[in-house]
């Protein structure tokens, strides 16, 4: 039997590495880079650092508007499952009240990629709390935060991502397609987990230009929200449209226990 291959001790520069570590840091302290500079700052071919963009936008770890690059969500997604920080355009005090009005635990989510990261959180236990920061995405077909982010994409896009689903994913993609009407005309979505244990209620936030930005959820025991469904979704929609206008830049808050 061949012995087996011993690593190196200590760290060692790998190529591939450097550079997507290199791209990340230029974005973070040369915020709104373009891709040009990125290119000349890491100096390598353009078509070789292109890739390396693209799928880091992917993935939700870098965003482009209007060709200036700035740092994903994914990244806040890390942040919360460390336990170390939670940001997003919607203040903790924000969550907090929320919390405070309805008793049950409220998340606040972006979209990442094709996925949902929840990046900041009140009142959740803690089963909740440990179930975020081992996964921090989530099927966008399987949570109500995510159910909101569809309904509002437009029917191109949203149509083209559920196309890109796999096979495995037939039966949300059918359930999504069933509630959406009522997804728009409402602007809620809904989510049950556990077989029918958790229950969920989302639904979207936009910035002063208008734009969706990231979402709210509440979620707790199903047999304690279902008999109150429209009195929830009626203060979650108030609080957010009470909500002052944000820029849609995620800002820090406080530290807390991580969503689920």
């Amino acid at each position: 039997m061949p012995p087996v291959a011993q690593l190196p001790h200590g760290p060692q520069n790998h190529r591939t590495v450097d550079r997507v570590t290199q791209i990340l840091e230029e974005v973070t302290y040369r915020r709104g880079i373009t891709f040009a500079e990125l290119a000349r700052a890491l100096d390598a071919p353009k078509s070789s650092v292109h890739g390396f963009v693209r799928g880091l936008m992917a993935k939700g770890w870098l965003y482009e508007t209007d060709k200036h690059f700035y740092l994903g969500p994914a990244i806040y997604g890390l942040t919360l499952a460390s336990g170390q920080m939670q940001a997003g355009s919607v203040t903790q005090a924000d969550l907090e009240k929320l919390h405070a009005a309805t008793g049950l635990a409220v998340f606040l989510g972006v979209q990442a990629g094709d996925d949902l990261i929840y990046i900041s959180v009140a009142g959740a236990d803690a089963q909740t709390g440990f179930s975020a920061r081992s996964n921090i995405r989530r099927n966008l077909l399987d949570a109500a935060g995510g159910k909101a982010f569809l309904a509002e994409r437009s029917d191109a896009e949203r149509d083209g991502y559920l196309r890109r689903r796999d096979p495995s994913e037939a039966e949300f993609v059918s359930r999504f397609l069933a509630e959406l009407r009522d997804i728009k005309r409402t602007r809620i979505a809904t989510n049950t987990k556990y077989g029918g244990v958790q229950f969920a209620l989302a639904t979207t936030v936009r910035n002063h230009f208008g734009e969706v930005v990231s979402e709210i959820t509440l979620v707790g025991p199903a047999d304690d929200m279902m008999p109150r469904e429209a009195e929830l979704r009626e203060t979650l929609l108030h609080f957010v449209d009470s909500l002052p206008p944000h820029n849609g830049k995620v800002r820090a808050a406080s530290s807390g226990t991580a969503p689920r």
